[in-house]
């Protein structure tokens, strides 16, 4: 999909649209490690500047720059670093050499932001095995140390990333800085191997984590995210600033660390650079929101106005405003999730595969005035996590379309307790779009579900798996709202994960 002469980020933002990665001529190097007696040993404690070197080179064609960026990567994990006053080897990525490591270990925000030192350094290198390493890791993070909503860190000490499946919702830490950080290493994977997955984690971090980073009014931030609360905790005060390990009940204003509204602002500042990218013959639209697409494309001219209430309605039109006359492809990402996606082309349904990158594609010579209405399903349904996540085997989340929801209490009927709720089986999940949901247009969905009279659990804690009595209790429909605008109403239990009737035996 992407050109040999790969896209970069810093060019993707610069761009006077800001939507479409250009074609560009980079200073392509062959591998050559300069060897390791010849520099300094040393490497720096929290990555960040490895990005910052790759850019610093690229903008200035000095190869120090470059250079400096190489070595802090390949000094990293041979155990350099000084540990006497806080953590050890593995907090700081620096107990495996990161050609050698298979999964992300340590503080998660240090984590993702050295992969995506690493896949920067791949791109002007063309060195293979950083790629590989740089997928491996990110692989492994997505499959046993993600959250649904695209947290990650599942440990307050060290803010770091537990075992494999160690992914407690209560005890979430799921910092907003390593959630921006997951998104940047998607964008260079993107951009280096064009293919889909990476922008779908893009959209689930986007949509879920990132949107609920921020406070609705704009006047609040959480630096860590729980993906469950199990009880009202006091509003965040007014008067002091919260320590950074703490999540109180509400947002805050301000935390003593407040690394996270600049990078949220960072994010959004760069958001129109995600939307899009082009090769020579082709545009590949990634994220589904209304914007003005401008790009070179087979010879010419082209611009796309995008249409869309994504993800409220999963329809999303595309028009031609302009266009060189010549064929070229209009490629579009069909989420993971989706199921039966459909493409009409000026009226007509439009037939398509997804490609091995997981993009429907649609080649012709494109003329001002053609419409291209792409439909993805964004209906509710249910879903479980990998067995090996023992906090929440046997319950279910709901997802509509990208967007994870959650159960607060101050949307459930008077007494009920989210630690003691369950869904019926089978039970219908209806939808209601209501208009002004704090402040903006949002889907609320219900389901049936019983608030349990866990009685005869009294004074027990466990019992033989015969002796488990029926489930009981009141049954009621329960709300589940965005997990993105949860906490905006003033403390309240939350949770995502929720039993299903009949799972304890």
């Amino acid at each position: 999909m992407l050109n040999d002469s790969r896209s970069q980020p810093r060019q993707a933002r610069s761009l006077p649209y800001s939507c479409v990665t250009p074609e560009t001529e980079l200073h392509q190097l062959p591998y050559s490690p300069v060897r390791r007696g010849r520099r300094r040993t040393d490497t720096d404690g929290h990555e960040e500047i490895e990005m910052a070197l790759v850019e610093l080179y690229r903008e200035t064609g000095k190869r120090d720059y470059l250079e400096l960026a190489e070595q802090f990567i390949d000094v990293r994990g041979h155990k350099t670093l000084d540990t006497t006053n806080f953590g050890d080897s593995p907090y700081y990525q620096d107990a495996t050499p990161v050609r050698e490591e298979t999964t992300v270990v340590g503080h998660a925000v240090r984590a993702v932001y050295l992969l995506a030192g690493v896949v920067d350094l791949y791109i002007e290198t063309g060195e293979e095995a950083l790629l590989t390493a740089a997928l491996t890791q990110w692989e492994s993070m997505t499959a046993t140390k993600t959250y649904i909503t695209g947290a990650l860190g599942s440990r307050f000490v060290g803010e770091a990333f537990g075992d494999s499946y160690e992914l407690p919702p209560d005890l979430a830490y799921g910092e907003t800085c390593a959630t921006i950080g997951n998104i940047m290493v998607s964008w260079r994977l993107l951009l280096a191997t064009g293919e889909s997955r990476f922008a779908d984690a893009i959209e689930r971090a986007l949509y879920n984590l990132f949107a609920a980073s921020t406070a609705v009014d704009r006047r609040g931030f959480f630096y860590n995210n729980p993906a469950q609360r199990r009880t009202a905790l006091p509003a965040a005060p007014t008067d002091t600033r919260p320590n950074r390990a703490d999540a109180p009940g509400t947002r805050p204003a301000w935390f003593e660390c407040a690394c996270c509204p600049s990078n949220v602002m960072r994010t959004i500042a760069s958001l129109a650079a995600y939307v899009a990218t082009r090769t020579g013959e082709a545009i590949q639209i990634h994220q589904y929101m209304p914007t003005t697409i401008q790009a070179a494309v087979s010879g010419g001219a082209t611009r796309l106005d995008v249409v869309t209430d994504y993800p409220i309605d999963g329809t999303v039109t595309v028009t031609v405003a302009a266009a060189p006359g010549t064929d070229w492809a209009m490629e579009f990402r069909i989420p993971d999730w989706a199921e039966d996606a459909s493409l009409l082309v000026n009226g007509v349904l439009s037939t398509f595969t997804v490609n091995e990158l997981g993009y429907a594609s649609v080649n012709r010579a494109w003329m001002p005035g053609d419409v291209v209405i792409l439909r993805l399903p964004v209906k509710p349904r249910l879903t479980v996590a990998h067995p090996s996540v023992d906090a929440v085997r046997g319950t279910v989340a709901i997802e509509r379309g990208p967007v994870v929801y959650a159960f607060e209490g101050i949307d459930q009927a008077d007494g009920v307790d989210l630690n003691h709720v369950e869904l019926l089986r089978d039970g219908e999940l209806v939808e209601e779009v209501r208009e002004d949901f704090l402040g903006q247009r949002a889907v609320v969905l219900t389901v049936p579900g019983r608030a349990r009279d866990d009685a005869g659990w009294r004074g027990a804690g466990w019992k033989r798996r015969e002796d488990v009595p029926p489930s009981c209790g009141q049954e009621l429909r329960l709300v589940a709202i965005p997990y993105a605008l949860w906490a905006n109403r003033g403390p309240s239990a939350m949770r995502i994960f929720v039993p299903v009737e009949g799972t304890l035996a």
